[in-house]
């Protein structure tokens, strides 16, 4: 992963300090020997993490799901909606449990809406046509924090991926159409001719609609729902982070749901006040 910082006292200096404080490795590099075409005149320096990683999302979703089963989950294929403390699946089933967790992203508010303060967006995701100098490994993925962008290389042939994450507009999941917006096509090619100029002219191959659910403060929800004593419970607040940090959230989630220890507070319901952390600055890549 290489982080591309535009100011010398930013995100990047501020993450490089805290990686070093705990021991994670990372490095100043020139990123010209990273990426076969790359410019770096916007940048102050350019940090790299040699041993951060890129998930296959999907591939993940479903070992983890197999997982689970493995270990005595059930999993049932079924919508489902709350009913007081326990769970109706549309077919009419009624389920009950000691501790009940609804972990539904993007379709929480649907569900709890007055108790949860999330906005739902859309963030299309586009894949450019490359040769195969951009193949991931050995070409990383990168973040340009400043300039609210992301993405990797060549990924199993579906080309560089760039996703522009200025916020973009509410969506509606459930039957919001699943369309790339223009205006974002658009930041995707600015991007892509300022930071990677051999792929100016690339062909778009692939794109894809992804949808953010964010809390004010972007920190996660996690959090006791407030009719039902410590027996329901909301985690959410995801962003498109949420699956990343997935095993370290659900260790205390595990222990705050148990009664092993409070919650913590800062992930309860109620106002929070607006600001960014774990996504991008959300202004417009220049």
């Amino acid at each position: 992963m290489v982080w591309f910082a535009r100011r010398s006292d930013g995100w990047e200096a501020a993450s490089e300090r805290v990686l070093a404080e705990l021991g994670i490795p990372c490095e100043r590099v020139d990123p010209t020997e990273l990426f076969p075409s790359v410019a770096t005149d916007d940048l102050a320096f350019a940090l790299f993490e040699p041993e951060a990683g890129i998930l296959r999302a999907r591939e993940a979703t479903r070992v983890l799901a197999q997982e689970a089963v493995a270990a005595g989950a059930r999993l049932e294929p079924a919508a489902a909606r709350p009913d007081g403390a326990a769970v109706v699946l549309d077919d009419g089933r009624r389920l009950e449990a000691d501790r009940v967790v609804w972990a539904c992203g993007a379709w929480l508010p649907a569900l709890f809406g007055e108790l949860v303060s999330l906005r739902i967006t859309q963030q299309d995701v586009f894949f450019f046509g490359a040769d195969a100098r951009w193949t991931t490994p050995p070409v990383p993925g990168w973040v340009d924090y400043d300039g609210a962008a992301y993405g990797l290389g060549d990924l199993d042939g579906r080309g560089v991926k760039v996703a522009p994450d200025v916020e973009g507009p509410a969506f509606e999941p459930e039957q919001g159409r699943r369309v790339v917006r223009p205006e974002h096509e658009r930041l995707a090619r600015e991007y892509v001719a300022h930071r990677f100029p051999s792929l100016g002219e690339a062909p778009l191959v692939g794109t894809r609609v992804c949808q953010y659910e964010l809390t004010p403060d972007s920190s996660f929800l996690a959090a006791p729902h407030p009719d039902h004593a410590d027996r329901v419970w909301l985690l959410g607040g995801g962003s498109g982070h949420g699956f990343k940090h997935g095993p370290a959230l659900a260790e205390h989630v595990e222990r705050w749901i148990a009664g092993a220890e409070p919650p913590d507070p800062r992930f309860a319901l109620g106002p929070r006040v607006g600001a960014r952390s774990l996504r991008t600055a959300g202004t417009r890549p220049g």
